[in-house]
């Protein structure tokens, strides 16, 4: 039960304005009897709502407070992997949380270095140019990703190759890391990849380094990163 009604609610995900219960149906492959017991239950508790604009149902605000709840957890339970990180590398690390298309950085850990990167915690940054976009992107369906990076790309001058960027996020699937080589900022290269929190919103881990460093470091740096990824997983199963 549990397990169908978490199917219902992620069918609403992508469904901001709300759908029928034959919508609902339709999209999770449930009996639509089946769908209106879970929709009535989940109603009940808040998590979902009546969308009197259009009929149908749609995500309740009881979601939100949890999300939130949600969010400052995974900032909490990733503080010391930061930390870990930033002591093996010696670099800053970076937490962010993808929003729509872009990403929002949620906490960092300073790193050691005289000459370091250091963004704001609430900054937004693109997802197409930086390495904890392109790790977030790959964790998605390849046509939704293609889609945020083309609405992202027409806010901006340069061209963009949708074909050459569905190879980058290929290449961020088969390795598991994410590569920004100096393309979001001059002198800065990054690393980093993506997971899944506890409600299921995809965030991202990145060590942003000086490019002249990040060239000799980049293999001590992707030891150290692949070693938190797993760590994270641990994390995030144990939660």
């Amino acid at each position: 039960m549990i397990s169908r009604a978490a199917t219902v609610l992620r069918s609403l995900k992508e469904h901001p304005e709300g759908l029928s219960l034959g919508q609902i149906a339709s999209e999770v492959g449930l009996p639509r009897s089946t769908v209106q017991r879970i929709v009535g239950a989940l109603q009940v508790e808040r998590l979902l709502i009546s969308n009197t604009s259009g009929g149908g149902v749609r995500l309740g605000p009881e979601l939100g407070a949890l999300a939130e709840a949600a969010r400052f957890n995974t900032a909490e339970l990733c503080r010391p992997l930061l930390t870990e990180l930033t002591q093996a590398t010696g670099e800053t690390s970076d937490l962010s949380v993808l929003r729509g298309n872009k990403m929002i950085f949620i906490d960092q850990v300073p790193g050691t270095h005289r000459l370091r990167t250091v963004s704001s915690v609430g900054e937004v940054f693109p997802v197409t140019t930086t390495a904890n976009g392109r790790a977030c992107l790959a964790e998605l369906p390849r046509d939704l990703a293609l889609k945020h990076a083309q609405t992202e790309a027409a806010q901006t001058d340069g061209g963009f190759d949708v074909d050459a960027f569905a190879k980058i996020l290929d290449q961020v699937t088969e390795t598991g890391l994410a590569y920004d080589n100096d393309e979001h900022s001059d002198g800065i290269s990054a690393v980093g990849f993506a997971f899944r929190d506890l409600s299921d919103e995809l965030h991202a881990i990145s060590v942003p380094v000086p490019t002249s460093r990040f060239i000799r470091q980049k293999p001590m740096i992707e030891v150290a990163v692949r070693k938190i990824a797993r760590s994270v997983q641990k994390v995030m199963r144990a939660a």
